[in-house]
């Protein structure tokens, strides 16, 4: 549900900012370091640290907000 959202904001920001999407059945590890505990989980990270999560299906509006508010 929230995939074509999240490939139009990859597609719509390309160039300044990298977007990656991960199994968290095949990477539990990285699932547990990341804390990830509801699918979907967004994770926004800025200089390698994560600024803002968003948890459960959300708005664009939403979404491009963060996006916008990490990329300041």
């Amino acid at each position: 549900m929230i995939a074509p959202i999240v490939e139009n904001i990859a597609r719509d920001y390309a160039g300044r900012l990298n977007v990656a999407k991960l199994n968290v059945d095949e990477n539990p590890h990285t699932a547990i370091t990341y804390q990830v505990q509801g699918i979907p989980t967004l994770l926004i990270f800025k200089g390698g640290r994560v600024i803002d999560r968003i948890v459960g299906a959300a708005p664009e509006r939403l979404l491009r907000g963060k996006v916008e508010a990490a990329l300041r």
